[in-house]
């Protein structure tokens, strides 16, 4: 006899303004001053504690226009430190899980459980999970729980909302929302006070649509029939709609879905105008695609590289790109470098000062599809990109990231090639990163000494 199927119920459990957080829970005095995370190269405003969205600063916002309010608010800036965020996130995660049977790591900051057939008040085992995570590792956090992805996912706004800003919901909902247990009128006033754009997989174009249709708050698409939002979007939107009405469509993905494209594109922290800078960030970059392609045990059949000026300089303009088609596929890192330098070479035009750059993996597959070839061809037969590495050149690759795993990025790569300059000479393609903060988890040299 077959067992009834319990009824699914998610969390999402998601840090709050995490990469401040981040900093703050290293850095005390951080604490109800308000602070700000800045992109690469400092451009802009990607992170804000409550402290700093109370000054009027928005997400996205241009460094320049709010850099005044370092003097007159006491507005504390730092350089995003992506390598502290990542191992403290590690740490985030392997308590979040305790939450649930199963987990799916959404993002950095965000991970779904599922909480289905668990007895007893889930609203206390969250807000107990929540108190460990914040007393063990410093990181604040909210719990959303539905029984649906994109429930909990709106419960988890509800939770943040009704904390952050008194009023806007139910005081008795914020830090842990749990809109399984709600009345039927209780939910409908929640979804009613939702703007619809807030709702996961409503983006701004479509929500734009929407208000324009006289669909405004989540309780007005809950009320939508599902066939009318497939016609009028497309079958994943139809999804959403019903996950709203409370129909579970989506399932945890133990296991992240492998990635159909492999970019590394950065922007440079000064102007560029050197072939030989350009070979060594497009070098750099292909690099660390290349272990993201190993990491998911693909090969790719193709390389694009692209260059590009500032378009708000005032210096002339010009954007290239070209790709470059592999002989064989492959995640060799030497082959896939020189295939980017190949590229770069055709496309470089003296003369101009170039601000961008960035290397994309293509015709991604999964490695056990491709026959390796027994030996590492180095022929140059089609213009100077070399054949796939053979099954040493792979496990090759393997070991090296393994070391790099251990010892720290960069301990062992490729080595000068062509115009490449040694590591440790300088490099003027690097970001602007004036800010940063140490690596206090992660390296030696940056590790706080407490000394009596």
């Amino acid at each position: 006899m077959d067992r009834p199927t319990q009824a699914p119920l998610f969390a999402l459990g998601d840090a709050n303004n995490y990469y401040v957080s981040a900093e703050r829970c290293l850095r005390p005095s951080l604490n109800g001053r308000p602070v700000t995370v800045l992109s690469n190269n400092d451009g802009c405003c990607i992170a804000r504690s409550n402290e700093a969205k109370e000054l009027g600063i928005k997400m996205g916002a241009p460094w320049f226009e709010v850099k005044h309010l370092e003097e007159s608010a006491g507005l504390v800036a730092l350089s995003a430190n992506f390598e502290l965020y990542g191992e403290i996130s590690d740490r985030v995660m392997s308590l979040a899980a305790g939450l649930g049977h199963r987990q799916e790591i959404y993002c950095i900051d965000e991970s779904f459980l599922d909480m289905s057939g668990i007895r007893g008040d889930l609203r206390a085992r969250a807000f107990a999970i929540r108190s460990r995570i914040l007393q063990w590792v410093g990181i604040p956090c909210c719990v959303g729980i539905g029984p649906t992805k994109t429930l909990a996912k709106l419960a988890n706004h509800v939770a943040k909302t009704a904390e952050r800003k008194p009023g806007s919901y139910p005081a008795e909902l914020a830090q842990v929302c749990n809109l399984a247990t709600l009345t039927p009128p209780d939910m409908e006033q929640i979804l009613r006070a939702t703007p619809v754009g807030e709702v996961w997989g409503v983006g701004r174009r479509i929500s734009k649509q929407l208000i324009d249709q006289g669909v405004a708050t989540a309780l007005d698409l809950a009320r939508m029939e599902p066939a009318i939002a497939r016609r009028g979007w497309s079958v994943i939107f139809e999804r959403t709609v019903r996950e709203l009405r409370g129909e579970s469509c989506l399932d945890l993905e133990d296991i992240p879905p492998n990635k159909q494209e492999i970019a590394c594109t950065r922007s440079f922290g000064r102007p560029i105008t050197e072939l030989r800078d350009l070979i060594e960030a497009v070098s750099d970059f292909s690099c660390r695609a290349a272990e993201k392609l190993r990491r998911q045990n693909g090969v790719a059949g193709q390389v694009m590289v692209f260059i590009r000026t500032s378009p708000f300089r005032k210096t002339p303009q010009y954007s290239r790109s070209m790709v470059v088609p592999l002989r064989s596929p492959t995640s060799d890192t030497p082959a896939l470098a020189t295939a980017a330098a190949h590229a770069l070479r055709m496309i470089y035009r003296p003369g101009f000062v170039y601000a961008k750059a960035g290397v994309m993996l293509l015709d991604l597959a999964p490695s056990s599809r491709v026959q390796l070839e027994l030996a590492f061809d180095t022929s140059t037969d089609d213009g100077g990109v070399p054949a796939a590495g053979g099954a040493h050149r792979f496990e090759l690759m393997r070991a090296v990231d393994g070391l790099n795993e251990r010892y720290g990025r960069g301990t062992l790569t490729i080595g000068a090639r062509g115009t490449q300059r040694l590591a440790g000479s300088g490099r003027n393609w690097q970001m602007k990163q004036e800010r940063r903060t140490p690596a206090y988890t992660t390296r030696w040299s940056d590790m706080p000494v407490v000394r009596a």
